[in-house]
């Protein structure tokens, strides 16, 4: 892969109970295109990831969500699990954290039950997503239009439903996030 990504710093927001396989498929794509993932979580150490139901791989924390300023990141990343969605839409620094990428305008992408925590902070109004079926009632009360597809991209956001969507959901991020960057350097350089 490319390093069509390089030097890209992205957030990667979970805490204990994350979706195993949706916390490290997607930063291994991430990392393999160049970009420099940073996982952010509620508290300080490290999170337990989980297999679906069985507890999977301790994963180490960089930095608390209270701590991270979203200006320091080109983009973020959601990843699943039951647990983990419920436990980062419940936290008031994760959901204002979340919500301050969609005010810059900057890509974000969630998985599986993720998109919970974009209904908490109000920014699924409007868009066409995916996610859990388990989810589609909550994304429709909240204004999306919901599809059942591996992956959705609604501009600068991406959605996917579950770990079987992960090759198409990171090929999704790379376009997505890559073609922000592109237009990040552009609006740069009118700048300079």
């Amino acid at each position: 892969m490319s390093n069509e990504l390089s030097g890209m710093r992205v957030a990667v927001l979970a805490t204990d109970g994350v979706e195993q396989v949706e916390l490290e498929r997607p930063w291994q794509t991430l990392e393999e295109a160049g970009a420099e993932p940073e996982l952010v979580s509620l508290q300080r150490g490290k999170i337990t990831a989980y297999q679906h139901i069985d507890k999977g791989d301790p994963k180490q924390v960089d930095t608390t969500v209270a701590d991270a300023d979203p200006d320091g990141y080109a983009a973020l990343v959601l990843p699943g699990g039951v647990i983990n969605g419920d436990f980062v839409r419940a936290d008031a620094d994760a959901v204002a954290f979340v919500k301050a990428f969609f005010d810059a305008g900057k890509p974000v992408a969630a998985i599986c039950h993720a998109p919970w925590v974009l209904v908490e902070a109000d920014v699924v109004r409007g868009r066409r997503m995916t996610s859990w079926p388990s989810l589609q009632t909550d994304l429709r009360n909240a204004g999306a239009t919901w599809v059942d597809e591996e992956v959705v991209v609604d501009g600068v956001l991406v959605t996917s439903r579950k770990p079987d969507d992960l090759d198409a959901f990171g090929a999704a991020i790379l376009e997505v996030f890559a073609k922000a960057e592109e237009d990040a350097d552009a609006d740069a350089d009118e700048e300079g």
